[in-house]
């Protein structure tokens, strides 16, 4: 067997006291997670995350800081992600622009209703990068490099 993580980005925004989630369906499962997704082929980390916020709450993101690097093993599946989270500020949000399938749609809430919300979170990773957000931690663009030729 081949080890292949999954390499993912997330959205950390927040506005007078509430954080951006998007509530979706997951193996007909209703949860919230950041907005967030898979990197893709071709892209940088933070076009990613420009893209999957985009195609998951129709607003513009600009990253301006990485919040956090997540190693995280699914307890009932074999999977393994490393996700990048990034903090930014929204731009406006596309009223004519179709979400992801499977997305509900862009909700804002406060911390206490994500905690109280623990158990319809898609993971463990969106309190972890709420919390490392809210304990301040804020690393510079820079230290992501691409060495492509």
């Amino acid at each position: 067997m081949v080890w292949k993580p999954h390499v993912t980005v997330a959205a950390v925004v927040e506005e007078a006291g509430r954080f951006l989630l998007v509530e979706e369906m997951v193996e007909g499962r209703r949860c919230f997670n950041q907005p967030a997704g898979h990197w893709d082929p071709g892209e940088s980390l933070l076009d990613a995350v420009i893209r999957e916020t985009l195609e998951e709450t129709a607003y513009a993101f600009e990253p301006e800081y990485l919040t956090g690097i997540y190693h995280w093993e699914h307890p009932g599946k074999d999977l393994t992600y490393l996700r990048f989270a990034f903090g930014g500020k929204l731009g406006p949000q596309r009223q004519d622009y179709a979400l992801d399938t499977g997305i509900i749609g862009p909700v804002w809430m406060l911390p206490a209703e994500v905690d109280a919300a623990h158990e319809h979170l898609r993971n463990v990773m969106v309190q972890r990068c709420i919390g490392d957000y809210l304990a301040g931690k804020r690393y510079p663009l820079e230290i992501l490099h691409s060495l492509t030729d």
